[in-house]
């Protein structure tokens, strides 16, 4: 556990450090959008990369969460600028459902079981796929305003659903860290479990920044 929690502290850090100096650093612009466009890309080949392999890379997952930091403090300036405190208030939304489905995992209210996870995986499969044709429809103007991810009521269920999956995947972390404390994993694997967290918690705090840009908007 000391593992888990040392390495989800370094690769968070590296998280928030990036974001801190995108942010400082790089003035709203669309220059900058294009930087957080192409450090998001390279985050995601990164994270692929180290998803199909065996063993558990740290330069692979601390360059990850580099690149994802420098996408998240662009972003999030962006955000604040149209909606001043979004960012923070989002920060506080990801800390509250993390804590939530915390305590629920801790309770036994949640009993992560193969049905449970074959379920959940399908939704959240479904849910990629539906976005990823939302973003087609979007793009060649078919479906105008963002269609499914719309700053309406729509586009608020959505966003809702989306950090309900984000909440699923943090139970599957917490059970891989349960499990791998339990069968005695080496202490390599401390790093596969920050990586899972720090993806899980991206998910979440993206998620929520947009929620409260849309109730933000509808005030």
């Amino acid at each position: 556990m000391d593992d888990v929690v040392m390495r989800s502290a370094m690769t968070l850090g590296t998280v928030a450090v990036g974001a801190i100096l995108a942010w400082a650093l790089l003035p709203v612009s669309s220059t900058s959008f294009g930087l957080a466009f192409g450090s998001a890309l390279v985050a995601f080949v990164l994270a692929m990369v180290q998803s199909f392999k065996r063993t558990p890379s740290p330069a692979l997952i601390l360059g990850y969460a580099a690149f994802e930091g420098v996408f998240l403090g662009v972003i999030s300036e962006m955000y604040n600028a149209q909606w001043n405190g979004a960012p923070f208030q989002a920060v506080l939304g990801t800390i509250a459902v993390s804590g939530a489905t915390l305590l629920v995992y801790k309770a036994g209210w949640i009993r992560v079981t193969a049905r449970y996870a074959r379920i959940g995986m399908a939704i959240a499969i479904a849910f990629v796929l539906t976005m990823a044709v939302n973003l087609l429809l979007v793009a060649f103007g078919v479906a105008p305003d963002g269609g499914l991810r719309s700053m309406g009521p729509l586009g608020a269920l959505v966003g809702v659903i989306a950090i309900l999956l984000g909440a699923f995947f943090l139970t599957l972390d917490f059970k891989q860290i349960e499990d791998g404390i339990a069968y005695g994993a080496p202490r390599q694997e401390a790093w596969l479990a920050a990586f899972g967290l720090t993806m899980t918690l991206v998910w979440i705090y993206v998620e929520m920044l947009r929620l409260v840009a849309i109730f933000s908007s509808n005030d």
